[in-house]
């Protein structure tokens, strides 16, 4: 079964770019493992949050920072398609 994205951010803070930057992305390297990614405006300022259907992966106010592509392919990848070779991405 096929999973959703969901990138929450704040229209106000203008993430909206890096919000497409990271669905672009995303879209590109799992084709065949989402449903898709939904971007989504937050009515609560500073919020960036990234989610797996309904849970939780990544929230930029407890990390302190935006993720790194990188970093988000892996943990998207341990979700979705645990076996799925991410190339350079894999790389330390």
């Amino acid at each position: 079964m096929k999973t959703q994205i969901t990138i929450e951010y704040c229209p106000k803070c203008g993430w909206m770019l890096r919000a497409a930057y990271m669905a672009q992305e995303l879209l590109t390297t799992f084709t065949d493992d989402l449903l898709g990614v939904l971007l989504q405006p937050s009515e609560t300022s500073g919020t960036y949050q990234i989610r797996i259907d309904d849970v939780l992966i990544f929230d930029r106010k407890t990390a302190g920072r935006f993720p790194e592509i990188k970093e988000l392919k892996q943990m998207i990848r341990d979700q979705v398609n645990p076996g799925k070779s991410l190339g350079h991405s894999d790389r330390s």
